[in-house]
């Protein structure tokens, strides 16, 4: 293992950013100014950081067997530039395509989805609490303007959305995937929509009811637990949205998905789904070991596709592209907010994971409430990291349900109520506030 030093010391020094490294033995390797100090407990460790297995190195940390001082901006920096350029794996084998399908449709089943949400939005809605926005938005946000701040940009990423499917009072909408229930009050609140949510984790569920309950709106806005491959409405919807949901899906189950979204919209209606895609067009996961340590820690069953592959899915589905944006940036600048946020409050949230994690105790190496804590720490950063290099990226599709009627809409041929062009976009807003006293919703 002596070996790896020199190795390791030519990679270091090759860093704009200053790193020190203790080394198993006790020996410390000290770069002038050192920002940043990985300290590891086994060779082995060394050996990933050597191989630039950057996933590995990082589940060295959660587990325990490695630490990291300095600031997390500087230790994401550092590691993108341990990084051997794009990080992004391809496979067009045939042979890698079929096994990965395979692998794809067996990891989606209805009950392995609801535990893999489970997973990852259940860990402790007081966790999620510390660091998202008040009205607890986790999805990249829209800042509009570039002074915004996180809260007021979420607030104009909701209406940016309202605005886009040109929702009326009266219209049913749907938000497939509704999270802690931000986009449905917002729609209910300031458009007049009839509106429903769905979602797999049990605690957004709860916390949405608190929420209708509390805003007084238990006529017009509901919440239902179910998959959305089972969710069975009296009525279609006017108006539909999913954000940052269909991550989740699958790439074997996206044509499935979308004929869904399609049965579920009426005839002339507008969906808008918004989520991260790949930045490549073969892109199976982040190299490096990233993708596996997000699979392992964070997102279980995760999987991305190509913007050019949701459209082929969506169109597939019998469903009109009408308009994409990518909002690439503005998710980068949204995670930072988050990962700044959580390293801001580190005691506060460790405190709260162990509440939630109280069959263990602290300390421990088996501590879930410290791996928990590690490994957002390195994803939130390592996703704004990532999105800024243009590894992964940030789509909305607004698309329509053609009703075949010629003469329906703005202009003939439209068959929808899209008017196909973008006025309604480019005046100024009338609902989105940026007004930074506004009082926030109740969070229970």
């Amino acid at each position: 293992m002596q070996s790896l030093i020199p190795k390791i010391e030519s990679q270091l020094a090759a860093l704009a950013l200053p790193v020190a490294l203790e080394l198993p033995d006790g020996r410390r390797l000290t770069a002038p100014d050192s920002r940043v100090t990985l300290s590891f407990a086994h060779w082995a460790g060394l050996a990933k950081l050597a191989a630039s297995q950057i996933g590995a190195v990082g589940e060295e940390y959660v587990e325990g067997r490695m630490q990291i001082q300095g600031a997390m901006r500087d230790v994401i920096d550092a590691a993108a530039r341990l990084l051997p350029g794009n990080p992004a794996e391809t496979d067009t084998g045939w042979w890698s395509r079929m096994l990965h399908r395979a692998a794809s449709r067996s990891f989606h089943t209805v009950g392995r989805d609801a535990r893999q949400i489970e997973f990852h939005y259940d860990v402790s809605d007081d966790f999620y609490a510390l660091w998202l926005d008040p009205r607890r938005v986790y999805s990249c946000a829209y800042f509009r303007t570039p002074e915004l701040t996180l809260a007021q940009a979420q607030e104009a990423k909701l209406d940016h959305i309202c605005r886009k499917l040109m929702l009326q009072p009266g219209e049913r909408f749907l938000d497939i995937g509704c999270g802690w229930g931000a986009l449905l009050l917002w729609a209910a609140e300031h458009y007049g929509v009839d509106a429903t949510g769905i979602t797999l984790s049990k605690n957004q569920h709860a916390h949405v009811q608190r929420l209708i309950a509390a805003h007084g709106l238990e006529g017009r806005v509901r919440v239902e637990l179910c998959d959305y491959r089972e969710f069975r409405p009296e009525r279609v919807f006017d108006k539909l949205a999913s954000v940052g949901m269909f991550e989740h899906v699958g790439s074997a189950n996206m044509a499935g998905y979308f004929r869904t979204v399609h049965d579920l919209l009426a005839p002339g209606g507008l969906v808008l789904n918004h989520g991260i895609t790949s930045a490549q067009v073969d892109y199976r996961q982040l190299g490096a070991g990233m993708g596996d340590f997000i699979e392992k820690y964070i997102f279980p069953g995760g999987e991305l596709l190509h913007i050019a592959q949701v459209l082929r899915e969506l169109g597939g589905a019998g469903l009109e592209m009408v308009d994409t944006e990518n909002l690439r940036p503005h998710y980068a600048r949204t995670l930072w907010a988050w990962s700044d946020a959580l390293e801001a409050q580190l005691p506060e949230a460790r405190d709260v994971l162990r509440r939630s994690h109280a069959s263990l105790a602290p300390g421990s190496r088996t501590d879930p409430a410290e791996r928990t804590l590690r490994a957002y720490r390195l994803y939130l950063a390592g996703s704004a990291m990532s999105f800024e290099q243009g590894w992964i990226s940030l789509h909305q599709v607004l698309a329509t349900r053609p009703d075949g009627k010629l003469t329906s809409g703005a202009m003939r041929g439209a068959q929808s109520v899209y008017p196909f062009v973008r006025d309604h976009l480019y005046r100024s807003p009338k609902t989105c506030s940026t007004d930074s006293n506004r009082k926030p919703p109740p969070t229970s």
